[in-house]
């Protein structure tokens, strides 16, 4: 049988500009998640991720903010991997379970800030950028800034290429996120 063309590699079988990265992940996070061993096939994609998001989280957008995004992304690209651990880390903010129902559903979500920063992301990403004045206004109106409506920008590209990065690889959800996984299809 071939080997996959993206396998689960550990800290050993990674190619070396790969560990440094890995090792950090295994650090932060106490585990090597699949998504990361096998994003490890290409050192320059997980190095890359791993310090736009790190960016991303240095952001002025505050964390509940930022997490709207990335879910806003993770279902929209159908990443069940992004789905479940940005779940957790919701769960882990104290997020309301409606808002983190909503956004696993793609629905408007019950609160009017969060649903303005999806609404957002999702013009950003309709426009490729080039959003109408109504909508840049609508965000700002919900208490948002100009540096803001970038950092958007910024989050949509990080997650972008961690979505579908991880579709690519077919990572599987770990363990450690089995209780936030998306229901099967």
């Amino acid at each position: 049988m071939p080997a996959p063309a993206f396998p689960d590699h550990t800290l050993e079988s990674a190619p070396a500009a790969a560990r440094r990265s890995m090792e950090a992940v295994v650090n932060k996070q106490g585990h090597l998640p699949a998504a990361v061993s096998r994003l490890a096939t290409s050192p320059q994609l997980l190095d890359g991720f791993l310090k736009i998001s790190a960016i991303f989280e240095s952001t002025t957008l505050d964390p509940l903010s930022r997490e709207v995004l990335i879910m806003t992304i993770a279902t929209r690209n159908d990443c069940h991997v992004c789905v479940a651990m940005h779940t957790a880390k919701l769960t882990a903010l104290g997020a309301d379970a409606d808002l983190i129902a909503a956004l696993r559903t793609e629905r408007p979500l019950p609160a009017e800030r969060p649903e303005a920063v999806r609404q957002f992301t999702l013009a950003v990403i309709a426009t490729a950028g080039a959003v109408d004045d109504a909508a840049l206004q609508d965000f700002l109106a919900h208490g948002y800034t100009p540096q803001n409506a970038l950092e958007v920008v910024l989050g949509i590209g990080a997650y972008t290429m961690s979505t579908l990065a991880n579709r690519m690889t077919g990572a599987p959800v770990g363990p450690q996120l089995a209780e936030f996984a998306p229901a099967p299809m």
